[in-house]
């Protein structure tokens, strides 16, 4: 199930309970379900690999000392029978909310004590918000019934591409942000910002053995997990990671702890607790052992999306070891508050990122305090300015800001990332490319014109610590030039030619062979024709050779990397190899954009990452199965044919059943003729024939007994020798007929034929040989990818010839000739209307008309 498919489906369910629950506590209900599912489907799949048979799990009791202890030093917790999820499904008509209560109960008694931290009341919100599902058990029951007829085709084997509890709840806060925490500053994490900070935090931390990372304000913990898998690419064990985090609302707390448990962290690598992360720091100790258990929590990584500008009370807290040194934030905007917590809580060589409003930049009061502080302790290592409305429920604009406890640089480095992105419904959204950019310039430290450049303490000294970021870096783009004397004169300005320079050192002698030198600094265009003279130019014909062997092998490397080396293949580190090896590649070509590679790369990567871990984990086997295809109908997941597990049916269809697939569109080509030929010879009908039965019957089908009636004796009169005109309403009744009885016999083959195709394509996959499935997996990842890596040089040498194409239209017609156009134009208009003739009063008109023309 794809996004858009579960969205659909979470939506729908939404819907449906709208006048039972509040609209934002209903992402509660159906998180909590979605988890519960989770670990009774882990309970199952530990059984079933250690060889408990129907029988044993049907027989599973909390009465069975022996297996509650096995299962639950293996798995957690224990789970009965009665109370797994599977079983709730099975009991049909007979469940009962009551189950749902009992199942609830019975896990928070039965979670082992070693990992209690992680499980205790973990169901509290759920099982405590049961009663608001409606006014009876009954009404309760379906509310639940329906949620878990819902519930139980959502994906959650954790092998999605994407953070099936994250994109759940950030789907419902967007969908109901007016009440789903927008008054209260919370904002879900956009996987991309998550991704972007996780990039950051990871190349900082890529040398280390052991690991710890914390979140203050997790909420669905989404970012916490996402800076965890970014630093697990770079050390050889990803159980190394301790994840610590703390947030204020119960509700997203639990959800915290139910997403690490759903993406695989072990619980012992979970420390996490309910808190006010200002008013209450991470405890040193426990309540009940102060002594033995004090530890105060200093981490290697701090990653936070705090509530923006939320109040804080910042009363007695000026000796508070996290604020003593810098200042503390004013009580009605707690950003620095919540910033400074989380630096203090950094090791020495530690790093943190956190997301903020814009404002904290040049804010003054307070918070220019401690910017200074900041600056001149020498903490702030980077300022990333982000795009607009990139987050769900609000378009505050925001920024990441990136310190460390200790840095050898005293300068900041400022970046504008604000233009680099796609529109996405009503949001903005970073591409693969725009976070490929900013992640190289940070890890660099380097400036980028427009977009990046290392700033020095002195020059933020003398802007008195603003850091606003158009002072640093001007991002906008160059006011479109005119030139007065070519406006009324002609010519093409010699400078605005200039500003194609990198176009013209790529091209050595393209600018002489398009422009001849005119007086002055102008030039006059020299080629009648731009884009043959462009095309057909030495140097450009060299540039698209030169690329073309730059990447000539590099369909190899793909091939023996993916396809011959599939299984040993690091899929998480693949991407990153293949990006370097294409940088590599154009180090020396003009003019082509790393990032735009990238995102070619990037864009057809997510597909191959998904199948190359369907083959690690299957076999090769899996290019040739087939499973079934699942469509929502009346509520229910029902089957509608089926799909290649990694070979898609449309795959097969063009290349090994060509014609059976061609022979299906010539038909569907006729189907869609004749539509459009009735629908022609219905619109040529005259407003008094369209009235008669014979025309609304026709668009009723043609089938009526009128037309039947009419157009048989109309044959027995054509047969007898009377002619009847080819236009004639009669004529194109019977045609009409004719061409709908056709379409009829034509769309019950096609159906046919359709459903024949996909059989064989079924049967095609279940018998590929392997050289055949190699060359089909060949033909999905990799020919794609070189496809549009080739498409590369005709892009740029596109956009070169619409900017001069641009550049001779603008400057083509002078203001002069413009104006002698126009004059003569008035003098042939005031001839044609001295021709006219009228009334008195009319002449008049026209005569004034003509003054104002300036025609006698």
């Amino acid at each position: 199930m794809n996004k858009q498919q579960l969205a659909s489906r979470i939506w729908e369910a939404a819907n449906r309970m709208r006048s039972k629950i509040e609209a934002h506590e209903y992402k509660d209900y159906i998180l909590g379900f979605i988890f519960y599912k989770f670990l009774s489907d882990k309970e199952m799949k530990f059984l079933i690999s250690n060889h408990f048979d129907k029988e044993d799990i049907t027989a599973l009791s909390e009465d069975d000392d022996e297996t509650v202890d096995f299962i639950q030093r293996n798995v957690g917790y224990f789970i009965s029978y009665d109370h797994l999820f599977s079983t709730w499904i099975e009991m049909g008509k007979d469940f009962d909310v009551s189950n749902v209560r009992d199942a609830l109960s019975a896990f928070n008694r039965n979670i082992n004590p070693s990992h209690k931290k992680v499980f205790e009341k973990i169901f509290d919100t759920l099982q405590t918000g049961l009663s608001k599902l409606g006014d009876s058990s009954g009404t309760q029951t379906k509310a639940i019934r329906d949620l878990i007829q819902l519930i139980k085709v959502i994906p959650m084997d954790g092998k999605q591409s994407y953070d099936v509890l994250g994109f759940i709840y950030e789907y419902l806060i967007s969908m109901f942000a007016a009440s789903a925490g927008k008054k209260a500053g919370e904002f879900y994490t956009p996987h991309e910002v998550s991704l972007l900070m996780s990039e950051i935090v990871a190349d900082h931390l890529k040398d280390k053995k052991e690991i710890k990372i914390y979140d203050p304000t997790s909420g669905s913990g989404s970012l916490l997990i996402n800076i965890g898998r970014s630093v697990a690419r770079h050390i050889d064990d990803e159980n190394s990671i301790k994840y610590y985090a703390q947030e204020l609302k119960e509700n997203t707390y639990n959800l915290t702890r139910m997403n690490m448990v759903m993406r695989g962290i072990l619980p012992d690598n979970i420390v996490t607790r309910n808190g006010d992360t200002l008013e209450e720091d991470w405890p040193y100790f426990e309540d009940n052992d102060p002594v033995n258990t004090y530890d105060p929590l200093y981490v290697d990584a701090v990653v936070s999306n705090p509530p923006y500008s939320q109040a804080w009370d910042p009363t007695n807290k000026e000796s508070d070891p996290r604020y003593a040194r810098f200042g503390l934030a004013p009580k009605s905007k707690a950003d620095y508050a919540f910033l400074l917590h989380d630096l203090y809580h950094l090791k020495p060589d530690g790093i943190m990122t956190i997301v903020l409003p814009h404002g904290v930049l040049f804010r003054g009061g307070e918070e220019e305090r401690i910017r200074k502080n900041l600056i001149e302790y020498n903490h702030i290592d980077a300022v990333i300015g982000l795009p607009a409305n990139i987050f769900f429920g609000t378009g505050i604009p925001t920024i990441i800001m990136v310190l460390k406890m200790n840095r050898n640089t005293d300068d900041v480095l400022i970046v504008d990332a604000s233009k680099g992105f796609t529109k996405v419904g009503k949001n903005n959204k970073l591409r693969a490319s725009d976070i490929k950019k900013i992640v190289d310039v940070i890890m660099e430290r380097k400036g980028l014109s427009k977009f990046a450049r290392l700033v020095s303490k002195e020059e933020i000294r003398q802007n008195e610590y603003n850091l606003n970021i158009p002072r640093y870096v001007d991002s906008s783009e160059a006011s479109e030039k005119w030139d007065i004397y070519s406006l009324m004169l002609g010519g093409i300005p010699d400078n605005e030619i200039e500003d194609l320079h990198e176009y013209w050192e790529a091209f050595p002698g393209l600018e002489d062979k398009l422009f001849a030198k005119a007086d002055g600094p102008f030039k006059t265009l020299a080629v009648d024709d731009i884009r043959e003279a462009v095309k057909a130019h030495p140097s450009v014909i060299e540039f698209v050779e030169s690329f073309k062997r730059s990447f000539e092998n590099f369909g190899d490397r793909l091939r023996n990397d993916l396809i011959d080396g599939f299984e040993s293949v690091k899929i998480t580190n693949e991407e990153s190899l293949l990006s370097d090896d294409i940088f590599a590649r154009h180090v020396n070509l003009p003019l082509v954009d790393r990032y735009d590679v990238y995102q070619l790369l990037d864009d057809e990567w997510t597909s191959i990452a998904i199948d190359l871990e369907i083959l690690q984990t299957e076999g090769f086997d899996a290019s040739r199965k087939v499973e079934p295809r699942m469509v929502s109908k009346k509520d229910e997941e029902v089957q509608d044919g089926w799909r290649g597990r990694v070979i898609p049916f449309d795959l097969i269809e063009k290349t090994l059943l060509k014609e059976q697939c061609k022979e299906l569109r010539a038909i569907e080509d006729r189907v869609a003729e004749i539509g459009i030929t009735c629908g022609e010879l219905l619109d040529s009908f005259s407003e008094e024939e369209k009235e008669t039965g014979a025309v609304n019957d026709a668009k009723d089908g043609f089938v009526a007994s009128w037309i039947a009636k009419e157009t048989k004796g109309l044959l027995v009169d054509k047969k007898k020798g009377i002619l009847i005109p080819e236009d004639s309403f009669e004529a194109k009744i019977m045609l009409v007929n004719e061409l709908m009885a056709e379409e009829k016999q034509l769309k019950s083959k096609l159906k046919k034929e359709t459903v024949a195709l996909h059989n064989k394509t079924k049967k095609v996959i279940e018998g590929l040989s392997y050289e055949d499935a190699r060359s089909l997996l060949e033909a999905k990842w990799i020919e794609p990818l070189l496809l549009s890596l080739h498409s590369i040089p005709k892009t740029i040498i596109d956009e070169l010839i619409t900017k001069v194409v641009a550049l001779a239209e603008k400057y083509k017609t002078t203001f002069s000739e413009i104006e002698t156009e126009l004059h003569e134009t008035e003098i042939s208009l005031g001839s044609m209307m001295k021709e006219l003739t009228g009334s008195n009063h009319d002449l008049k008109g026209l005569e004034e008309f003509m003054s104002l023309l300036g025609v006698e």
